[in-house]
């Protein structure tokens, strides 16, 4: 094989997910997907709110099938793991979702890398940073 043939193979379908812009935008649609699920279960398990059920109902259904194509759209440009897209179908929906990014962010490097910033971490020495903590002042 020559070596532009593997450098393609390489770049084929089944590479490794790696965050992207849509990585931060599937977060922040999973959100207001589970915020829709919630205003749902609230207004469908208390009596007396037909026509708000049937909003946030409606919502809810065109939302979810929103976030499962945008997902769907950053696993095809490899910015999110199939992992996402399963969870997504789970019957808890939204929940599921949001779940999933927080294993995914937690587990995979280059995600939690994402999240603290770009490798940056958090507070010096606090979780998730890549810098020492200070030495304490001597008195």
């Amino acid at each position: 094989m020559s070596p532009a043939a593997v450098s393609v193979e390489a770049t084929g379908p089944l590479r490794q997910p790696a965050p992207g812009p849509l990585w931060r935008w599937a977060k922040v649609v999973s959100w207001i997907e589970l915020a829709l699920f919630t205003a749902l279960c609230v207004f469908w398990l208390a009596p007396g709110f037909p026509t708000e059920t049937m909003i946030f109902g409606t919502a809810h259904g065109v939302g979810w099938i929103a976030l499962c194509l945008f997902i769907w759209v950053a696993i095809l440009r490899h910015q999110a793991p199939y992992v996402l897209l399963a969870a997504t179908m789970t019957p808890v929906g939204p929940l599921g979702s949001v779940i999933a990014i927080e294993l995914i962010e937690r587990r995979r490097p280059a995600y939690r890398e994402a999240r603290y910033g770009g490798g940056e971490g958090g507070a010096a020495g606090g979780r998730g940073s890549t810098r020492p903590a200070p030495t304490p002042a001597r008195r």
